[in-house]
Order: C-alpha cells, then structure tokens, then sequence
C-alpha cells in the first residue's frame, strides 16, 4: 500500500471517525499518536510545517556591515559606488574577515542588495499597461536566429517574422543572412501573404538595415535611404522601439512569436538541401499555426484574421526591387567580388565590368541586359563558388588544367560531376591519350548547354556500354533519351542477325543519323552533258597552242 500523504491521512481519519469509530481504535488503525487524530478531527487541512531556523555561516557576523555599505551607496555618486570586489576586501582589511569567501560575499550582496534598494523607495517600478490593438492598425517586425542543418553542415541562419498585433497572423521566412536584402524581401513576402497593409504603424528594433542612426534618447532615427524608399512604396508607419532590453517590451508579441516558431518547428534541428525547402516547410507550419488559439482568446488566429485582412490598406501595383546593385569588373580568373565572395562567371567576361543583383539568397549577373550567370547566395565569408561551364571555352585550349581544376572539384561535390562522367572521361583518355581524351569529355560537357543534365548522364552511360567514346556519340546517345522521355512508345526489337559471339550494341554515328532521318528527295539526278562542250573547247585551244609553238 502506498504511502499516504499529511493530507489523505487526515482525510481517513475524519471518514471513519464520522463512521463511529473510536480515537483509540483510529490511533492504532494508522499508527498515529493521540495528537494526530485530534489535529485530523478538528482541520481538514494539516498545520504548515514549521521553517527551520537558518543555519548558522561564517558571514553571518559581517552582515550588518555589508548593509552599511550598500544603504552608504544609495546617497553615493554612481560611479563611486562599492563593487562585490571592494566590500570584500574591506570586510578582510577593516573587520578580519579571513574565514570569508569572495562567492559567500557576492550570493549575499545579490540578494540582500535590491532588498535594501526596494526599502528606500528608489527602486524603479517595473510596470506592464495591457494593450489594445484595433484591426488592420498595427504589426511587429523582428529577426531571429535559428541553426539548421543545411546540406549535410550546421549553420545558423536568420528567421524574419511579420506578426499582426491585432489577430497575432505571423508570417516567416528564413534568410542566410539579416542584411538589408532580407529585411526587405521578408517584408514583400509577407505582405503578399497576408494581402495588404497595416494602417498606422509597424514596430522595429534599431536594425541596421533600416536604422543610420539613433538620435539620442528620443524616438527619432536618421533611417537609410533604400528603406526610406521602400516604405514610402508600401505606404509603411515605421516605430523605433527603445534600444536595449526594454524596448524588447515594446514589440513583445513577435518577441514570444519567435520563441514559439523556434521551440515548436526547430526542434529538433531540421535538415534540409536548401533555404527553398526549408521555407515550403515554414510556408506549412505557418498554415498550421493559423488553426492555434493564442492564450485564452475564444477563436483561433485566423478566424481574427478573417475579420482584420480586408482592413488591411491594400498593396501596391508595381514591383519593389529588394536587391541591391553592384557592378564589379570580372578578374582574371573569370571570377567577380560581392561582399567578400567570390563567384564565377563566362570567361569571356574577363575585363568586363557586369551588373550583379544581389538578393538575400542568390545573386543574378547581367552583361548588358542579359542574365549570363546565377549563383545561390554564399552563407560564410570569404567563399568561393564557381561553376564549371563557365571555364569551358578556355579548358578546351587548356585540358591540362581540367583535372585539377576549382570548378570541377565543386561540380563532384553538388553532384554535377557524376560517377559516370568520371567512368566515360577515364575510358577516353585511355583510348584516345589523356590530352584528346579530356578534350572529348569537354565537348561532352559544353553539350549540357542545350540538353538537359539527366539527358546527358543516360547518353554518356549508353556510350560507356558500347564502347563509343565520341561527343557526336553521346549526342546521339542523350538525345534518344530525351525522345524517349518525351514520346513514350513500344518498341519491338528485331532478331540479331549477327552470328553468336559478337557484340550486340552498335552505335550509329551522328552524321548517319541525320542522314537516315532526312525526308526523301523527289528532284531528278543531274546531269553532266552540257559541260562536254567545255571538255572539247578546252582541248581544241590547248591544241592551237602546241602547233603555234612548233612553228
């Protein structure tokens, strides 16, 4: 039987003496003294149990010391005021206080210090004012950190959150970086999402991306010019909150929003390819958090939000470019500079200076209008990422350099550079020596510029069976592929009339190929008749010629 509580001893004793039995027979019954069933018949409930005294410390005999020290403080200058450090060592040199520690001294002063602060009526009241808010009027903006585990490494990225205050609607989004480019696609994607404006204001910290400058200690801000822009596009109110942790009071509803995305879809740590499918994923727990109730409200979240989104001042008709725009000049190693990364572009390009996009999770590259190249945006300082079609056109007058080249070891890496090329390149370079035979499998790679990745894996994996090391063969090869990925029809195979023993694939080249498929032509043979006739002028004048000579 378990053992009973203070609480359900006293319980069964009270039953059963209202049952009829008897102070003796309940004392032997639970094993109590004749106090305890008294105590148990008269109070439902058991007196507290009393607090022992405080056991005795070697501090005990300098408290009242260290208490004139901190009541001296309340009247002293700020910045002459006694540290933890200094009332020890007054305590050692004034009182010989040897048989003290410098923790026993700290432990006290923080506990009896905001004691004494609170008793001399100086201390500030920390005070909450419940709020209101009207719908469609206000939201909050904020950034938080989060760690994902993104293709195979841990980073820390950055989660941007726009919460309405009214029906507390957030919508997320998650960012390599919290520059300015995320700040403002954040809020794009955001307000496409909730389908408008808030009316009067939105609340921010003082992040860089908006904030130049914090004017003192008033509410004004020197903000930086593209923000200014963009919310004069959007029609925007912005709201500094107060700099440190108390303006974090000022905005706490997507302060606590961010804690509960985090504790609730973050764990445990997601992982995934990229950023665009960890922000399908964010897309989905948004939705999902639509359906919660925040607290005690009587509804869900969204159906506050069906009565605040058609308050919501509506959303411009043209676009807002987030991006922010560079123009580098292309290195000699066909490669440009953007914050610090490095990223690679057509060698043609060396010389040149190009236009760079730069958005918060890719960077666009433009030659006069022209988009040439696309890079996903790098996370850490200091990268490098190259792609190795962009260094084609040179490797082809340089296939030495290919084996040991940047961009190849990171197309294996993203897994570009497959297994069966590596198989294809190695028999080719057997066959054909290692400068043409790496020289084929560049002609082979400047291919995937017109046919597709998987296309040209399937044509160079036929190739390799059959022996055809050949670009114009894996042409032929990949393009069949793509035929028979498009129009998917039954082919019967005829009987092989070769004898036994021989190799069954054959491979027709490219040139036959085309010739095989060419319609049939109708037109007459030509004829050579009428140009006899210059056959025999040719030979009456060469004739004349001879006999003027003999004369």
């Amino acid at each position: 039987m378990p053992q009973m509580s203070k609480v359900e001893l006293y319980a069964a004793i009270r039953r059963d003496h209202r049952a009829g039995e008897s102070m003796r027979a309940l004392e032997r019954k639970y094993g109590v003294t004749y106090r305890t069933v008294r105590k148990a018949v008269n109070s439902a409930w058991p007196e507290p149990r009393k607090k022992l005294p405080p056991r005795a410390t070697a501090i005990d005999p300098y408290k009242f010391v260290i208490d004139q020290m901190l009541r001296a403080d309340l009247d002293a200058p700020r910045k002459q005021r006694h540290t933890v450090t200094r009332i020890f060592h007054r305590l050692v040199e004034e009182n010989g206080a040897e048989d003290i520690s410098y923790q026993m001294v700290r432990r006290y002063v923080a506990d009896r210090k905001p004691e004494i602060l609170a008793a001399s009526g100086k201390a500030p009241v920390e005070a909450f004012v419940p709020q209101s808010h009207q719908p469609g009027m206000e939201a909050e903006v904020d950034f938080g950190d989060v760690k994902v585990w993104l293709a195979g490494e841990l980073v820390t990225c950055y989660l941007f959150s726009f919460r309405l205050s009214y029906s507390g609607k957030a919508v997320h989004r998650v960012f390599a970086s919290c520059g300015q480019e995320a700040f403002f696609e954040g809020h794009v994607h955001a307000l496409q999402t909730l389908g408008g404006v808030p009316r009067t204001k939105v609340r921010y910290d003082n992040l860089k991306s908006a904030v130049a400058q914090v004017l003192g200690l008033s509410r004004a801000r020197v903000e930086t010019d593209r923000w200014i822009a963009f919310r004069s596009h959007f029609g925007i109110e912005s709201f500094y909150c107060r700099p440190g942790i108390e303006g974090a009071h000022e905005k706490g509803g997507v302060e606590g929003q961010i804690g509960y995305f985090r504790r609730n879809h973050f764990a445990p740590v997601p992982e995934v390819g990229s950023l665009a499918e960890l922000n399908e994923l964010v897309d989905q727990w948004d939705l999902h958090d639509g359906r919660r109730r925040i607290g005690a409200r009587p509804r869900t979240i969204d159906e506050y939000f069906a009565v605040e989104q058609p308050l919501l001042a509506p959303l411009p008709d043209e676009p807002f470019e987030t991006g922010r725009l560079f123009t580098p000049r292309v290195d000699r190693y066909s490669q440009i500079t953007v914050r610090t990364n490095r990223y690679s572009v057509p060698v043609r390009l060396i010389g040149k200076k190009v236009r760079v996009m730069l958005h918060a999770s890719h960077l666009v590259v433009y030659d006069q209008n022209v988009e040439v190249a696309r890079h996903e945006r790098l996370i850490a300082k200091c990268g490098i990422r190259l792609e190795l079609d962009h260094y084609l056109e040179a490797l082809v007058r340089k296939p030495g350099a290919f084996p040991g080249a940047t961009a190849l070891e990171q197309a294996r890496s993203a897994g570009r550079f497959t297994p069966v090329h590596d198989a294809w390149w190695a028999a080719a370079r057997k066959v054909h020596g290692e400068r043409d035979g790496t020289r084929a499998l560049i002609e082979v790679l400047l291919l995937g510029r017109h046919i597709a990745h998987e296309h040209l894996v399937a044509g160079l994996a036929t190739a390799l069976r059959a022996g055809a090391l050949t670009a114009d063969a894996v042409a032929l090869e990949a393009r069949k592929a793509a035929q028979t990925e498009e129009e998917p029809t039954t082919i019967t195979v005829p009987r092989d009339p070769r004898p036994a023993g021989q190799p069954s694939a054959t491979i027709t080249s490219l040139h036959e190929w085309r010739l095989a498929h060419l319609p049939p032509d109708t037109r007459p043979m030509p004829s050579v008749t009428p140009y006899d006739q210059l056959l025999r002028r040719h030979r009456t004048s060469g004739s004349t010629h001879r006999e003027g000579e003999a004369q």
